[in-house]
């Protein structure tokens, strides 16, 4: 006997663990098997993880006795709900930790606006339906709370499945992506808070233990604060905090969760809450959105959709009864979120297939519904098993068809939901600009911060580092455990070298002092193919204009040297593919334009105008620049004499094959009137900006005239475009006999010149061209 309960003891604690690994195991390769299926049909993970739940659930897989024997293990359970809370309060993390926060502060109103439509028609609908849904069902008894949770339940949004669904489509960039994001995680946070606060009035003990969790919520925001500086000051030397450190957070996180919990309320809005305050810059901030985005996306968000399908149970439910049931609650709550929301747009003047597609976004369930259903099964007399299983079938059906319609309007309506701002000219100032800059190496991306810096708070900048891939790279012979903490998170992160430690402190550097925040991105490929990623993540970033670094570095004595040709060819491949319009920056650090915020000194900044489609994208870039108080803008226009206007008129009237390139001169010039005339109207006439002009005859004149520009004012920063004078101008006829560097155009090849002497930066802009075989079409 005593020989069997040794035996014994061991098994006990360990074969339900291994049965939730086995079945984790087995849920993941089959929701592998449906997405390789399903992805070229354009339907999203999320679908294919819910479907291979579904698939080893108790309607299909097991209903046979030995697979169900092995599934539906009763202390197996309890690893799945510890598995389901840490994974919740992890992923609510990391979206509260990953929210665009300047974002939502500009469109809040349309965002809470959508939110309170929808939840407006939800408490109509679910008050009109509970009669029916309490007769059917059998509810006898807290027929007001049931009633609450029918109303939650249609009007709530699952924001993690609505949020990966619109990450993995690759439209979480575009305008209707981003308003989907911030309605959906608005919609879920006001359900949950209307339940915290029904729960903290039933009783004086439930509103006590609402103020220690709000309490300790708040004592924890303020503590990751001070924890997050001190974190990255003890690994100033290292790219990330430590793995320990990143431990001390989440298990303080998960600990807090855990303490709410107990209290009887939902941890999911102390998750996201938590996230949300964190501080946004730094190592620590880095290190735990690194950590988190891999585990969670690619192994915890898998696990927990597919046990949501996995809990799918038709058993012991009426055929005709409860499917009534179902139809009538899926219909009610699609009829919800499409009535609440398309009257909401109807109202922000949002366009109804945008409205649509919002709408079946916003009908996504699976997250505070599970957890509502399963809170309340062993607390209210009338949450019995039926009810529950009955209630679980329309949360998951709802997601079935949400989901793959979304794909489907996605993929018909491709080009209608297209990128198509390509160029900064079709915006107005006050807009958004969404910008990529590109480093190869840290003092480029120091230039490239100062132009952000410049640009102002409209922006929303990307910095994406160059590496390039070595033919035969290294691999370190350590173990594992044989690495510094944080020292190696895939052979990936050790391209770059300390490349990536200095670019990461300045961008830290640069966030602190601007309270800017700067999305960085690395690439690693060979330069031959570095293009193709530049271009392809500028299309899925919907990205206005590109920045890159000119090839050449000022030195210690002020003179430019060449850095390495592999940038040139680079530069030059992506001007010539760019999927929208493209700056090159020639950045003179040491005597040209420098850091504008936290100096007092007041820079002086030119554009130079010539005409052209790249001299207006030029000036629409400068307009962001004319609010900065620390700089000063002046546009200066170039004309052609009186007397080379006359010999122009003349030559047109002797010449007939000048007639056709004529006419298209005076539509160009026609356009840049209008556009330097409002410019005046804006921006000159209230002292903003300066504006004069300068006549000239010919090319060399136009020289002379940059010449006495740059020895008697002190420009920081030139703005040109590449294509200045372009065509039969005269104004810069002869200027390309001594072309060195043509990606920079004729005016912006001799600002670079080092036989021009110029001590300013200079801004070369190109707009982007739009092409008849081209699918994006350019909104005018």
């Amino acid at each position: 006997m005593a020989a069997a309960k040794r035996n014994e003891c061991p098994e006990d604690p360990f074969n339900p663990l291994i049965t939730s690994i086995v079945q984790i195991s087995c849920m993941l390769v089959i929701a592998h098997l449906f997405h390789l299926f399903f992805k070229p049909l354009g339907q999203p993970g999320p679908i294919s993880q819910i479907l291979a739940g579904l698939v080893l659930s108790p309607t299909l897989l097991s209903r046979v006795n030995k697979i169900r024997q092995f599934f539906l293990q009763d202390a197996s359970a309890l690893y799945y709900r510890f598995f389901a809370f840490v994974s919740r309060i992890l992923f609510m993390f990391l979206i509260g930790l990953g929210m665009d926060i300047p974002y939502i502060r500009l469109n809040l109103r349309l965002a809470s606006t959508i939110s309170f439509g929808v939840f407006v028609m939800s408490i109509i609908f679910g008050g009109s339906i509970s009669w029916f849904l309490i007769n059917a069902i059998d509810v006898t008894d807290n027929k007001a709370s049931f009633v609450l949770v029918v109303m939650i339940l249609l009007a709530n949004t699952a924001s993690p499945v609505a949020i990966r669904l619109i990450d993995e489509l690759k439209f979480d960039t575009s305008e209707v992506g981003r308003l989907a994001i911030a309605t959906s995680v608005i919609s879920e946070m006001s359900c949950v808070l209307v339940y915290s606060i029904y729960l903290s009035v039933s009783s004086w003990l439930m509103f006590r233990y609402a103020l220690c969790c709000i309490i300790i919520t708040v004592v924890l925001i303020f503590l990751n604060k001070k924890l997050a500086v001190w974190f990255a000051k003890w690994n100033k030397n290292s790219k990330y905090i430590s793995n320990a450190q990143v431990v001390a957070i989440l298990v303080l996180l998960v600990g807090v969760s855990v303490g709410t919990e107990s209290f009887g309320y939902n941890s999911t809005i102390t998750g996201f809450l938590l996230g949300m305050m964190f501080p946004r810059q730094g190592k620590t901030t880095r290190t735990l959105f690194k950590k988190l985005t891999y585990s969670v996306h690619n192994f915890l968000l898998p696990i927990y959709f597919g046990y949501m399908g996995f809990q799918f149970d038709t058993r012991d439910l009426d055929m005709v009864q409860n499917i009534c049931a179902v139809i009538f609650l899926l219909l009610f709550s699609f009829g919800t979120k499409i009535i609440g929301t398309l009257a909401a747009c109807h109202h922000l003047k949002i366009p109804m297939l945008k409205g649509v597609l919002l709408a079946l976004i916003l009908n996504l369930k699976g997250n505070f519904e599970l957890l509502l259903i399963d809170g309340e099964i062993d607390s209210l007399t009338w949450w019995n098993g039926k009810v529950h299983r009955l209630l679980f079938l329309v949360v998951v059906v709802n997601t079935l068809i949400s989901g793959p319609a979304v794909a489907y309007i996605l993929k018909r309506k491709e080009r209608y939901f297209s990128h198509n701002i390509t160029a900064v000219e079709s915006l107005e100032a006050e807009s958004e600009l969404r910008m990529l800059a590109c480093a190869y190496e840290p003092r480029h991306a120091s230039g490239h911060l100062v132009l952000i810096a410049a640009m102002g708070k409209s922006v929303n900048p990307y910095l994406m580092h160059l590496v390039e891939l070595p033919k035969k790279h290294r691999k370190t012979q350590l173990m594992y455990n044989q690495l510094e903490d944080g020292g190696q998170f895939s052979d990936e992160e050790e391209y770059g070298g300390n490349d990536v430690l200095e670019i990461n402190n300045a961008v830290d550097a640069f966030t602190l002092q601007t309270n800017m925040k700067i999305h960085q991105i690395k690439v690693v490929n060979t330069y031959a193919n570095m293009y193709e990623d530049v271009c392809t993540g500028a299309e899925d970033l919907r990205v206005s204009i590109i920045f890159l670094p000119f090839h050449k570095h000022q030195r210690i004595d002020k003179i430019l040297e060449n850095s390495k040709e592999v940038y040139r060819t680079t530069n030059q491949k992506i001007l010539r593919h760019a999927p929208c319009s493209v700056g090159l920056l020639v950045d003179r650090s040491q005597t040209g334009f420098q850091q504008p915020i936290g100096s007092d000194r007041v820079q002086q900044v030119a554009i130079l105008f010539f005409g052209g489609p790249d001299d207006r994208e030029a000036l629409a870039c400068s307009k962001r620049i004319t609010r900065n108080a620390h700089i000063k803008l002046t546009v200066i226009r170039f004309l052609p004499s009186e007397s080379q206007r006359v010999q122009n008129s003349d030559a047109s009237s002797r010449d007939d094959m000048l007639i056709m390139s004529l006419a298209s001169n005076e539509m160009e010039i026609a356009k840049d009137d209008a556009f330097i005339e409002d410019f005046r109207l804006r921006y000159v006439t209230t002292g903003e900006a300066g504006y004069t002009e300068k006549y000239v005859s010919n090319g060399a004149e136009t020289v002379q005239t940059l010449r006495d520009i740059g020895e008697t004012m002190d420009y920081s920063l030139y703005i040109v475009g590449k294509g200045s004078g372009r065509g039969r101008s005269v104004m810069t006829t002869g200027m390309s006999d001594w072309e060195e560097c043509p990606e920079l155009g004729k005016l912006g090849d001799l600002l670079a010149s080092s036989d021009f002497d110029l001590k300013s930066s200079v801004l070369i802009i190109q707009q982007h061209k739009q092409y008849p075989n081209e699918d994006i079409v350019v909104d005018e």
